[in-house]
């Protein structure tokens, strides 16, 4: 892995939606009304089209669109764009322009889903934008003050928001769904991740989760809190300069890149999880794409079923003597 990764950036950041229809999880969700709230690029786009390949109707919100750029400066990647691969995919894809740091933005587009569509049955959370922020291997005290806090808000602060005001519309029916993403599962994330803010900001998804399971056990909502493995993500290509096609190049440059997924498989999880009747033998726990990958029968899209927290933390982390393809 590069520097930053080796301190656990493993994860969810930006990544290209690409196709996720080599092979499908068998799931159909018509009828159903999905938000993923941080849809604009990497795991929420492919989530948001995975969704829409299985027949839901997505409502897709961010804060870069085609007239306007977010603090991620990526202009390229826009919700609206998201909205058109969720209804290319078979379902209905919804842009919504939000701040998910504004209770108002929030509270107006929940009040949307509901006069619109009257109901809510999956709610993911993927919000963040915080990677340019990370400063690793810097003591507290030497952290820019205003960048840590600002990690908080991106990605505790949002997500808490979007919850507040869409839970009231999931509960209504029974068997509803709260997907947290975060980065590393809760056992990775026992080691330090090297910088105070942004340990505690990628573990709080993992409390929220187990927290509001117990809230919504009595409406027969699951929540859950879940992560991709190492992403291959638009800014992790554009790093080691290949593309999805040819990422296997940036092997030679870091070797551990060869346990690498595509936002498909994190995207294929929630639709497993979505469409399982049982799921909530899930709720309060923390998943990772490569776990479910296994238990619910998917692949990536290239066949493989990469385990990318297995290898880190057997192989890097605990000093097996095995390879990244034996994880894969």
């Amino acid at each position: 892995m590069t520097e930053r990764q080796q301190q656990g950036q493993a994860g969810h950041g930006q990544g290209r939606a690409g196709r996720t229809d080599d092979r499908p999880v068998a799931a159909d969700l018509t009828g159903r009304v999905a938000l993923v709230a941080g849809a604009t690029r990497g795991a929420g786009r492919a989530m948001a089209v995975e969704l829409g390949r299985a027949g839901a109707l997505v409502y897709v919100t961010g804060r870069t669109t085609r007239e306007r750029v977010s603090e991620v400066g990526r202009p390229t990647e826009t919700i609206e764009q998201t909205a058109e691969l969720v209804t290319e995919a078979g379902g209905t894809g919804i842009a919504v322009p939000t701040d998910h740091l504004e209770p108002p933005q929030v509270k107006a587009l929940i009040e949307r889903i509901d006069d619109e569509q009257g109901r809510l049955d999956v709610l993911v959370n993927s919000l963040w934008g915080g990677d340019r922020l990370i400063e690793f291997n810097t003591k507290l005290w030497d952290l820019d003050l205003d960048s840590g806090l600002r990690m908080f808000r991106l990605g505790v602060d949002s997500h808490i928001i979007t919850s507040h005001y869409a839970l009231p519309l999931l509960i209504r029916r029974p068997g509803g769904l709260v997907v947290e993403i975060t980065d590393g599962t809760v056992a990775y994330n026992r080691a330090y991740r090297e910088n105070l803010c942004f340990d505690l900001t990628k573990n709080a998804p993992h409390r929220i989760a187990f927290g509001l399971a117990a809230e919504l056990k009595e409406y027969g909502g699951t929540v859950v809190s879940l992560t991709p493995g190492f992403l291959r993500s638009e800014e992790m290509l554009d790093y080691f300069g290949v593309t999805e096609e040819t990422w296997r190049e940036a092997i030679a440059k870091e070797p551990h890149f060869a346990i690498a997924e595509s936002p498909a498989l994190v995207a294929r999880a929630v639709r497993a999880l979505a469409a399982d009747p049982d799921k909530r033998r899930w709720s309060g726990q923390s998943l990772s794409s490569g776990q479910l990958a296994k238990e619910y029968d998917f692949t990536d899209t290239d066949g493989s079923r990469p385990d990318a927290f297995g290898y880190f933390e057997d192989v890097v982390m605990g000093g097996k003597d095995a390879t990244e393809e034996d994880y894969r």
